[in-house]
């Protein structure tokens, strides 16, 4: 009989290290709603490397959806720049409209992430 106590847990390490990345994230998120306050991408890359690196720690864990979330976020808005960027070149309103509204998503989705992170819940997709 194996009496052996498993914990179940997940790593403390890997609250504190979502609650960077988030951070980093938020930063980086505010900086493009806020015209004048762009932030450094290198905070992005930062916090994408922090969420890359950590995903596979946690695996089996609710934080895992987390990491998963955050990457994905920042794919997808990259994506929805790239995109878009030729309406900066063609013409300057639409593509503000256009950088808006995708940097207000993202900030959506880093804010939601960082609710659900502080209620210990994953995130659902």
């Amino acid at each position: 009989m194996n009496n052996d106590i498993v914990n179940i847990e997940p790593d403390p390490n890997l609250r504190t290290w979502g609650w960077v990345s988030y951070i980093l994230h938020l930063v980086v998120a505010v900086g493009a709603v806020l015209p004048g306050a762009q932030a450094s991408v290198v905070l992005l890359l930062v916090a994408l490397l922090i969420d890359f690196i950590k995903r596979d720690d946690a695996a089996g864990t609710w934080q895992a959806s987390h990491f998963s979330w955050r990457i994905r976020s920042v794919l997808w808005a990259g994506v929805l720049y790239l995109v878009t960027s030729w309406l900066w070149l063609l013409f300057l309103v639409p593509g503000w409209i256009a950088w808006s509204l995708i940097s207000l998503w993202f900030l959506y989705r880093i804010v939601k992430g960082m609710v659900r992170m502080n209620a210990g819940r994953a995130m659902e997709g």
